[in-house]
């Protein structure tokens, strides 16, 4: 997940699904500057996971809008 993050030049709260029960339940808004415990979390919970994340190469991209994934095809 971190090297996701690093393709998509994101951090991990830019990319987790802040709306999800299980995000609220863990309390996790209070550690949104934590990288390394929200990839914890996300990895043990993957509906935490924004997605669909589409991978070319070295790059990666949220694909939402769906108009994202047709930018990182014709690259």
């Amino acid at each position: 997940l971190q090297s996701l993050g690093d393709k998509m030049g994101i951090r991990a709260k830019d990319f987790i699904r802040s709306r999800e029960t299980i995000f609220k339940e863990l309390n996790l808004k209070l550690h949104l500057e934590n990288d390394e415990l929200l990839f914890q979390h996300m990895s043990q919970n993957p509906k935490l996971i924004e997605r669909p994340i589409v991978v070319k190469g070295d790059r990666a991209i949220l694909g939402r809008p769906p108009e994202k994934i047709e930018e990182i095809l014709k690259v």
